[in-house]
C-alpha cells in the first residue's frame, strides 16, 4: 500500500495546512514535520482519509478512494480528534478497543491483551499518566486489531514528552510487520531523530517535501520535511549483507596472503 498526498492544503489562505507533499508506504515509517496546534491533526486527518483537502490530491495505490483509506489506515492519538480522555484508565481503553475490533471485552480478555502487550502494570493507570512510548505502543497495537487495518498515522507523539528516538524505533518496529506508518511531529523531534546515529546512516533515503510557509526561514528549515526509514528487519538484512561484504575475500587480501606465503 502506498499513500501519496500531493500539495494538499486546507483552510482559508491555507491557514489550517499550507501546501504539503507527503507519502508513506508498507514496510516504511515516514516522519512528516508539521508545526502549530492544529496542523498535525489536519495533516493526520487528510493522510488517513478522514478529511478532504481544499487543494491537492490524495491517492491510495494510485487511486482516489477515501473509503478504502478510512478502512485501512488508523488515525492514532490525534489531538482534539481521537486522543483518549486523559483520565480514562488503560484497562478501559483496551476494553473499548476490543469491542470495536469485535472481540470479547470482559476483564479476563482485557487482562490477557494487556499481558500480550507487556502493559499489565499500567492497567489501573489513567492514560494521561502513562509514559509516551507505552501510550503510543498501546494505542497503535489496539488499532491494528481492527479488521483490514494495515496503515497507521501517529499524530504529535512528541507532545507527550520523552525521547523522540524511542517512539521512532517503535514506529520502525511496526513498519517491520508490513505496516505503512506515518508519524506527524514537530521540528524539535525531527532534529533529534535526524541527529541520531541511526538516521545519519539512513540519510541517503530521506525524501524531500515542502511545506510552503513564510519565505523568511530559520535554521529548522534545513531539516528535511520528510524523514523516511525502512523497517527494522530490512535494515538488519542490509547490515548482514554489508557484514558479508566486509569479510569477503578481496584482491588486496589475496595479494597480502600471497606475499605472506612467498615470505615463508
Amino acid at each position: 500500500m502506498k499513500i501519496v498526498l500531493d500539495r494538499v492544503a486546507k483552510g482559508a489562505h491555507n491557514a489550517a495546512l499550507p501546501p504539503a507533499t507527503v507519502s508513506f508506504q508498507t514496510g516504511e515509517v515516514t516522519l512528516a514535520r508539521a508545526e502549530t496546534e492544529q496542523r498535525p491533526s489536519v495533516l493526520g486527518l487528510i493522510a488517513s482519509g478522514r478529511m478532504r483537502p481544499d487543494a491537492g490530491t490524495v491517492t491510495i495505490d494510485g487511486a482516489t478512494d477515501y473509503s478504502a483509506m478510512r478502512k485501512r489506515i488508523a488515525l492514532i492519538d490525534a489531538p482534539d480528534v481521537c486522543e483518549p480522555a486523559a483520565d480514562v484508565t488503560v484497562a478501559g481503553i483496551v476494553a473499548e478497543e476490543l469491542m470495536f475490533a469485535g472481540r470479547a471485552s470482559n476483564p479476563i480478555a482485557v487482562n490477557r491483551r494487556l499481558g500480550e502487550l507487556g502493559a499489565s502494570e499500567w492497567a489501573r493507570f489513567a492514560i494521561g499518566n502513562v509514559p509516551p512510548t507505552v501510550r503510543i505502543k498501546l494505542l497503535a497495537e489496539l488499532a491494528l486489531m481492527r479488521k483490514g487495518v494495515d496503515g497507521l498515522v501517529i499524530t504529535s507523539p512528541d507532545r507527550h514528552g520523552g525521547d523522540p528516538n524511542e517512539w521512532w524505533e517503535l514506529a520502525r518496529g511496526l513498519a517491520a510487520r508490513d505496516i505503512a506508518v506515518l508519524v506527524v511531529a514537530g521540528d524539535a523531534s525531527a532534529a533529534a531523530i535526524a541527529a541520531s546515529t541511526m538516521i545519519t546512516r539512513l540519510g541517503e533515503t530521506a525524501a524531500n517535501a515542502t511545506f510552503d510557509e513564510d519565505p523568511g526561514r530559520d535554521d529548522t528549515d534545513e531539516l528535511p520535511d520528510l524523514i523516511v526509514a525502512p523497517a527494522l528487519a530490512q535494515r538488519a538484512d542490509r547490515a548482514a549483507t554489508a557484514d558479508r561484504a566486509d569479510t569477503a575475500d578481496t584482491p588486496e587480501r589475496a595479494d597480502s596472503a600471497k606475499r605472506a606465503e612467498e615470505a615463508e
